[in-house]
């Protein structure tokens, strides 16, 4: 029915991380209905945000060679030039970087901001700071891809756990190539992610907007591309 697939197609599919923790609600809201209803329907709210937390909507990405669009969703918090990580071998001159806080009302699935290849995935254990603390970039847990693209130039990823979020999930490996706007990781549930650009990278974004993952444009690389758009 015509009704029906408009339905459908309004609703986002769910990541399978997601599986065991919408299970567990809908588990917890069976006891708590049975034990006493209205704590039932607590679970039940509960069951539905985590079920619209683990959302993996469809995006349309700009296709455009030189572009960096955005690996998460969120709200952009920090625009700022940084010495960065010691692990990312990325030198010891300031990059942009650029900051996005997930809140956990975000669609938490990241994406490759660029197309190219996984030169490294670095691991580091750490706090768990709230994630739109500055502090945060250099003490919390996180995990950082180091993105080599066709030019030669070389972008970083940071996903960094927060003061809520305990898991940081990794989708790719090492060597692969990815396209921009490619899924390549997650983080439950709330937390933030950091993007390093090149030098003599154009950044297009400022603090306060809001990020679409795979879809908004951050930065430019040369200063001239013409965008195309494929979805993801």
């Amino acid at each position: 029915m015509p009704v029906i697939a408009s339905i459908r197609q309004q609703l986002s599919p769910i990541h399978p991380e997601g599986y065991p923790f919408i299970a567990g609600f809908g588990v917890a809201a069976l006891v708590l209905f049975w034990l006493w209803p209205p704590l039932g329907w607590i679970a039940v709210i509960a069951t539905l945000w985590c079920i619209y937390f683990f959302r993996d909507p469809a995006r349309v990405t700009p296709g455009g060679a030189d572009i960096v669009v955005a690996p998460a969703d969120g709200r952009i918090c920090q625009v700022v030039k940084v010495v960065p990580p010691q692990e990312l071998e990325l030198g010891e001159r300031p990059l942009d970087r650029i900051s996005i806080f997930m809140s956990v009302f975000d669609c938490h699935v990241n994406r490759s901001p660029v197309t190219g290849r996984i030169e490294r995935i670095v691991y580091r254990a750490g706090k768990f700071l709230s994630a739109n603390l500055d502090k945060a970039s250099e003490h919390n847990e996180r995990n950082s891809f180091v993105l080599a693209m066709e030019t030669g130039q070389r972008l970083a990823v940071v996903q960094i756990a927060g003061l809520v979020a305990r898991r940081i999930v990794c989708f790719t490996h090492e060597t692969e190539m990815v396209t921009v706007g490619q899924r390549i990781g997650m983080i439950r549930f709330g937390s933030r992610v950091d993007v390093y650009l090149p030098e003599g990278t154009q950044v297009l974004a400022g603090e306060g907007q809001t990020a679409i993952a795979g879809e908004t444009v951050l930065a430019n690389m040369t200063g001239g591309t013409q965008l195309s758009f494929c979805r993801a």
